[in-house]
């Protein structure tokens, strides 16, 4: 079977997203400047970060008293005690403190860096947090992005997360809409007629990761369209979540 190709289209002419921003308008808006033709099954790969900002999950670092934990762990890596706070409180469970490492797993069930805390591309003295459901916030702006382009899209919120034994960082799916998050091979037959048994492919992910090659981190592109995926469906970011009982190293 030949496959069709895929295309990534960076979309440009979003603003600074504040509190209380109608995203879907300004992400339509931006559409509409760029004259860009949104085709079904196009879909829309949508930095976490501005998703964080329009929803509100901004915290004052003013507002945080360190706790004793979080000033001598601060102390000791060079870290801004605030934010060692603000870790600890957004973690439901420390996987791992070490080295100035934090690893925690979130409410969500992500395990991250920081629980998911950023302090880069945001006001001074403050911090992003993640949305507080990142499923709930992908449905909402695909309703309203298919309402308004008359299209049956997907969406993607995404983020960048480390790798464990591999160097680099790569942009992941935390929330899904209109798309399926993996694609399961088993019980199908590989090229050579062997029944395949374990393979399935993160496919929301791997669309993460291959939009942020036209969104750059420091480009202000926090939005990028991929044509051409051919494995639409229904999926969500908790799907991509791997059971603590199936874990083998927590």
């Amino acid at each position: 079977m030949t496959r069709s190709p895929i295309q990534i289209f960076p979309l440009a002419g979003l603003p600074e997203i504040r509190p209380g921003d109608d995203l879907a308008r300004l992400i339509l808006g931006a559409v509409r400047m760029q004259d860009f033709r949104v085709a079904a099954g196009d879909v829309f790969v949508i930095a976490q970060k501005i998703v964080s900002k329009a929803e509100g999950r901004i915290v004052s670092l003013d507002s945080i008293a360190p706790s004793d934990r979080a000033m001598k762990w601060a102390q000791e890596w060079g870290k801004d005690p605030r934010v060692i706070e603000l870790v600890l409180r957004e973690a439901k469970r420390i996987i791992r403190m070490e080295r100035g490492v934090i690893i925690a797993e979130t409410s969500h069930g992500f395990v991250c860096a920081n629980a998911g805390i950023d302090v880069s591309n945001a006001d001074e003295d403050t911090a992003i947090l993640l949305p507080v459901d990142p499923d709930n916030s992908a449905r909402a702006l695909q309703t309203r992005l298919c309402e308004s382009l008359g299209a049956d899209i997907g969406i993607i919120i995404s983020d960048t997360f480390g790798r464990p034994w591999r160097e680099g960082l790569v942009n992941v799916a935390l929330g899904v809409a209109g798309v399926a998050a993996l694609i399961d091979y088993r019980g199908a037959q590989d090229a050579n007629g062997k029944l395949l048994q374990a393979t399935i492919i993160a496919l929301a992910d791997e669309l993460a990761s291959g939009a942020e090659l036209v969104m750059g981190k420091s480009d202000r592109v926090p939005v990028a369209i991929i044509r051409g995926v051919t494995n639409a469906g229904t999926g969500s970011g908790r799907d991509l979540i791997r059971p603590e009982e199936r874990d083998l190293f927590r």
